[in-house]
Formats: structure tokens, sequence, C-alpha cells
């Protein structure tokens, strides 16, 4: 059973929904036993980096999910905001300590010709192709003013073209996040739900 994570920062029933089309049986939780009892964690998320790590503090959800995921190795995914907490801080809208999973920070996107919010279909390039090996395409959907910065480039697993190469991306170990919304990128976002699913099963 896959734990998704209930912390008040949205978007949990359109992913379940996505799994549930997979036949990935899931939960929405923040029961810690249930938590516990997981066989993997998906953390997704719109909203801003301090809310995010308030309601997980509230929820005594830190040190659990630290435990789950670091310690004890559960296989971890990180939807949008749920990327960008495993960091090591945020700064939305100030400065704020992350989860700290992965070193690095996140920053507000500083472009001067194009429009912020980061959103729409872009195509991603796969740097760690683990959970990209059957991608039907790799047009993906984005929504975010907000991009992380890893302090390890080993640690991107993909990059999008925005001004910039920007993080899509992150892979350590257990952990896996991406930036773009695999439960709205139709075909290949469901692809990439399903890989994971089938390498971590």
């Amino acid at each position: 059973m896959v734990a998704i994570i209930d912390y008040g920062m949205g978007n949990v029933a359109s992913v379940q929904k996505a799994l549930n089309f997979l036949g990935v049986k899931s939960t929405i939780t923040a029961d810690h036993d249930v938590i516990r009892n997981s066989s993997s964690i998906l953390l997704p998320g719109v909203g801003s980096f301090s809310q995010g790590m308030e309601n997980l503090q509230e929820r005594g959800l830190v040190e659990l999910l630290t435990e789950e995921v670091v310690a004890k190795k559960k296989p971890f995914l990180g939807i949008c905001l749920g990327m960008q907490l495993i960091l090591e801080r945020g700064n939305e809208p100030y400065e704020c300590k992350g989860l700290g999973w992965v070193e690095g920070e996140v920053v507000k996107f500083e472009l001067e010709n194009l429009n912020i919010p980061h959103m729409g279909w872009n195509n991603i390039e796969v740097h760690n192709d683990t959970y990209y090996k059957s991608l039907p395409t790799n047009d993906f959907y984005f929504i975010h003013s907000y991009h992380v910065v890893p302090a390890n480039k080993q640690d991107i697993a993909a990059t999008v073209h925005y001004g910039f190469d920007v993080v899509a991306s992150v892979q350590k170990d257990n952990i896996f996040a991406t930036q773009f919304h695999p439960e709205k990128s139709q075909t290949a976002g469901l692809s990439i739900l399903k890989t994971f699913f089938d390498v971590n099963a």
C-alpha cells in the first residue's frame, strides 16, 4: 500500500486517481502507523515551501518521514512542492529549513523575458533513466515559480530548458522526485508512475 501524504497542500486526489488507473493500491493519510506500514511514500503538493514545512511539522511528519525514507530506505516519490521540500532549504516566501534529504536549496526564478510561473508543457532531458525507460514522449506539465538547485549534479535525474537548464527531477538512492506533475502529464506521466511502482514493487 502506497501512503499518499495528506498535509493540507493540495492535489492528493488527482494523484490517487492516477494510481487507481494504474491499479496501484494507495491511501491518502497523515496517520503515523499507516505511513510506517506502507510499502512506499508519495509526497505531492502545491503551494509555498514554508507553509508545506509548517504543515508537516504540525502533523509530526518531519521526523517520521525522515526515519522511514532516510533511515529505513523506503521508496519515496515527491511531486512538485513534494520535490522541493526534500532539499535543505527553501526561500518561499522567506528562507526556511527543508527536510534536508538532498543537499541544495530552492530559489525563485529570475527571468527577464519569460513568464513566471513556468507553466505548461515542456520536453525534459533525461540524465538518469531509472524511471524514464519506457517514456512514450518527453513532454511533461509544469507549474512553478521556484526551482531546485541541488548541490550535487549526480542527484539531477532530468532537466528542462526554461531560459536555462532547470532541474525537472532528482534521484538519490531510494528517493525520486519530479518538479513536473506526472498525474497531469497524460501517458508520459503515467509511464513514470508505473515504472516507479514496478521497480519498487
